[in-house]
């Protein structure tokens, strides 16, 4: 027979299964369709037919509807080149395991296409590779391609060279920037559709993304940027994906692009047409960190509540931005000032360790939402009012499908509220699910996920414990040194008559700019060196000595004696990441811009800035490529390592054992950039310290959260701590180089793994069962406590069932304590990987709390530590995996099931 082969895109019903539920049909729920149907491919070769089906992704005004069902949505941001690839699995089966049944993350443009023309799809930047692993994983994507992405990244994702194309202005009505934007968005979809990975295609991308943010600046481009909005948005539909486009922040988004909320919190927001669904592209779960600031933290009670809020309020698909933050490798970073970390306090921290409670008890939230998707995309809530700070909203079909959510929005006060007859206690800023209008299966406000601490070096998270665990101090180990000339300029120098700005000398293809001239001085004297910069970062050297370094924009002065004759003033002007935000962003300059000598004895000045100077772009152990192992013959070998000296290059060699996530401590470090192996780890800044004042030991998570509530970490260096992926150690010698700028002691760099070695858990009477664990605690109460895979319980440092108080590295003793309590826990938990701690509230009349007692009955646990388990132990839990479950009764009334 012939082959034959047709294509056509007809109307279908179906029923699909995948992503994180079943899907069906319900034709009053079709609402706009951006693409319905089916394409089929029909090849019939001696008489086999093949068909190929797609899927059918649309909405309406209350949900995504695919292939003809409305779907509630909980969606996760990765960054596929913030971590490897041998990474993706892990986070995306983790994100998986939390709820998810999204991934959504940025195309980045500029790691794509660093120079005009020659593409990188490799690696890290694999976005297929990094898609088909979401795609195995039975998860949607949604996909931001841009390609302006913002998300701290340099140059907001721009590759630098498309500033130096003639008459480009950026993210406005301006030919050459549309013709660059158009080519690469279309190289991008063009990809995708290659790949069958649009779920048109069969794939799973659901959404894709035009533009990021750009409501937040348009206003200052005025009328050209209105037309520049709605340029993008034809554009991107003219590209025929077969699913819906979306722009974030942009409340004049044309149809039928929807547009969707970032922020804290969303639950306010409406889009712009009622025929839109509701949905929100970033809650953002944390902050990005400066160098020269302290780390961000959001607790996770405040998060559920967001979350919740947003979904008793018409919400059907929210991203948690970032559901895994990652690394910041090379010179990815932007800002500038942006750290080397990316970890954004998220469910899943920067080496993909589970972020304790905030996984767990956001997966309690994700299960108890997907109990309401029945009712929730049904129709739009009907409020009830319940107090005067507290309120409910109910979703139903008025017959068989109920659920409620029950919301106190008192910062301070808890509250008992009547609801259909029932009362309900409700903590201050707390929302309680009912998925069927009657039982509680979660509360905001309750935690019952376990607190894991993370040991580094010995020192936890919260400094709660002081093991150590060390692969390696260098204090031993044969090093290497080569000395970065100063005043020796390479043969890539040039000279030019005045101060030239950085970035349009540089091209970006290094942080470093020298500035250098000589000042002829008839007799020695004291001067001042004012100078005028950018930013981002400047060392000054004086006749080849180090004078002084500063950060940031502004006047900068430094005092300095000149010596009669000529005297040598290099000046090393540092970018640390590109701007990545602002209206006009691509126009900010960095480098210096004025050099004023001024006398002073005399108070004269003398201004260098028109002055002849000499500029060498980047430094001599780039240009030779000091970081790979290629066997350079400029290094040095030493038996005494220079300790405090500038512009000094270091290599070593460490061998690297274990699973466990590396990081690699420079907290003896000043400043510069380090590899391994050839890779790019990032920049490192160890001497610039967060300010003294502005954290606490304590954090309320009551009430709207702000970038620098709950901060920590307090004067110390922003970030000490960096990551070594594990793919990117061999067996054997690995090869450690760093650059010095300012001066550290490299012999006490230490080699560290991360992993879990205190868990802490609590549960009460009023805690509703966790969701995740059901099948264990028969609908009551429950806390598990769990050291990880190839783990066990080892010791406890605390338990106590009656009225105990603190939180997690800090729980005491209250009025009330079963004084066997820590015996019976160790008798019955030891030697596990995971025991679950089940509240039992009817103990046969056993109970003799003080009559003045108003506690609740509480369990507090806090697991010592966590230790490597045996072979034999492995064994046992590979067999049997179920933890075991100890029933808590007060005054020592303790059995196993």
């Amino acid at each position: 027979m012939d082959k034959m082969i047709s294509t056509s895109w007809v109307s279908v019903r179906r029923e699909r299964r995948g992503r994180g539920g079943e899907a069906g049909h319900d034709d009053e729920r079709r609402g706009r369709s951006i693409v319905v149907g089916l394409l089929m491919v029909v090849a019939a070769v001696g008489g086999v037919v093949v068909v190929v089906e797609g899927g059918n992704v649309s909405y309406d005004g209350r949900a995504l509807l695919i292939d003809g069902q409305r779907r509630v949505l909980i969606s996760g941001s990765i960054h596929y080149p913030r971590s490897t690839p041998q990474m993706w699995g892990d986070l995306v089966g983790k994100a998986k395991d939390g709820g998810l049944n999204v991934i959504e993350t940025y195309v980045f443009w500029n790691a794509h296409e660093p120079k005009q023309g020659t593409y990188n799809f490799e690696g890290r930047f694999d976005l297929v590779g990094f898609l088909n692993v979401v795609k195995q994983a039975d998860l949607y994507v949604n996909l931001r391609i841009g390609p302006y992405v913002c998300a701290e990244w340099n140059y907001g994702g721009f590759p630098v060279w498309l500033h130096f194309i003639p008459g480009i202005a950026f993210r406005t009505n301006n030919e050459p920037f549309k013709a660059e934007m158009e080519r690469f968005t279309s190289k991008v979809v063009e990809m995708m559709k290659e790949e069958k990975l649009f779920y048109s295609q069969g794939g799973p991308i659901i959404l894709a993304q035009i533009e990021n943010e750009y409501g937040n600046i348009d206003y200052s481009y005025g009328q050209a940027g209105k037309t520049y909005m709605k340029w993008a948005a034809e554009m991107a539909l003219g590209l025929n994906t077969g699913v819906p486009w979306i722009m974030c922040n942009q409340a004049d988004a044309p149809d039928p692009i929807i547009n969707t909320c970032n922020g804290f919190y969303c639950d306010s927001f409406e889009p712009n047409s009622n025929k839109k669904p509701k949905m929100w592209t970033e809650n953002w779960t944390g902050w990005f960190q400066n160098f020269g600031g302290r780390r961000p933290h959001r607790p996770v009670e405040d998060i559920a509540y967001a979350v919740a809020r947003f979904y008793e309020k018409g919400g059907t698909f929210q991203n948690y931005y970032m559901y895994h933050g990652g690394t910041n490798f090379g010179r990815s970073a932007g800002g500038p000032y942006i750290t080397t970390s990316y970890d954004y306090d998220a469910p899943l921290d920067e080496f993909g360790n589970v972020n304790q409670p905030k996984w767990g008890h956001l997966k309690d939230l994700h299960l108890a939402i997907q109990l309401c998707e029945p009712a929730l995309v049904l129709q739009a809530p009907t409020r009830v009012g319940l107090g005067s700070m507290q309120e409910g909203h109910i979703y139903t079909n008025g017959h068989d499908i109920c659920a409620a959510f029950l919301a106190n929005i008192d910062t301070k006060a808890d509250a008992t509220v009547t609801f259909r007859g029932l009362s309900y206690h409700l903590p201050a800023w707390s929302v309680s699910i009912l998925p069927d209008c009657k039982k509680v299966v979660f509360n905001t406000a309750q935690v019952n996920a376990q607190s894991s601490r993370l040991t580094t070096s010995g020192v936890v998270v919260d400094e709660e414990l002081q093991s150590r665990k060390n692969i390696m101090t260098l204090s031993k180990a044969a090093w290497e040194i080569y000395q970065e000339p100063l005043g020796d300029r390479a043969e890539s120098s040039f000279s030019a008559k005045g101060l030239l700005e950085q970035i349009n000398t540089t091209k970006d293809d290094s942080d470093y700019l020298w500035y250098s001239d000589s000042v002829a001085m008839d007799s020695n004297g004291n001067f001042t060196l004012s100078v005028s910069s950018l930013g981002h970062a400047l060392h000054v050297f004086v006749n080849q000595k180090y004078l002084g370094s500063a950060s940031r924009s502004g006047q900068l002065k430094f005092p300095l004696l000149l010596n009669s004759g000529s005297n040598q003033l290099d000046l090393l002007s540092m970018t640390v990441g590109l701007q990545n935000y602002g209206a006009f962003f691509d126009t900010w300059g960095a480098g210096i811009n004025d050099v004023v000598l001024i006398d002073a004895k005399s108070g004269g000045s003398h201004n260098l800035s028109s002055e002849a100077w000499i500029y060498q772009v980047g430094l001599q152990g780039e240009t030779l490529r000091l970081y790979e192992d290629n066997g350079n013959s400029k290094w040095t070998s030493v038996r005494e390592v220079p300790h405090h000296q500038p512009m000094i290059w270091y290599k070593t060699t460490f061998t690297a054992d274990g699973n466990d996530p590396v990081l690699l401590d420079l907290t003896s470090m000043g400043k510069g950039r380090v590899w391994v192996n050839g890779e790019d780890i990032g920049r490192h800044w160890p001497e610039n310290l967060s300010p003294e004042g502005g954290c606490s030991s304590t954090c309320a998570y009551q009430g709207a959260y702000y970038s620098d509530k709950c901060a920590t970490n307090c004067g110390k260096p922003s970030q000490s701590r960096y990551h070594v992926p594990r793919s990117w150690l061999k067996d054997g010698d690995n090869m450690l180089v760093l650059f010095e700028e300012i001066g550290g002691d490299p012999t006490q760099i230490k080699f560290l793994t991360s992993f879990v070695t205190s868990v802490c858990a609590r549960v009460a009477q009023s805690h509703a069962p966790p969701l995740s664990a059901t099948q264990f605690s028969d609908n009551r109460p429950m806390a598990r406590i769990d050291c990880g895979i190839d783990r066990v319980i080892s010791g406890f440092r605390f338990a106590s069932y009656g009225t105990p108080q603190g939180a997690c590295g800090s729980f005491s003793r209250g009025g009330c304590h079963a004084v066997n309590s820590l015996a019976v826990v160790e008798e019955a938990c030891l030697g596990r990987r995971a025991c679950s701690l089940i509240y039992v509230s009817n103990d046969g009349g056993r109970t003799q709390f003080p009559q003045s007692s108003k506690e609740e009955n509480l369990v507090h646990v806090t697991i010592k530590i966590c230790k490597a388990a045996s072979r034999q132990v492995k064994a046992r839990h590979e067999v049997n995996d179920l933890p075991l479950k100890v029933l808590l009764y007060y005054q020592g009334n303790f059995k196993n099931p």
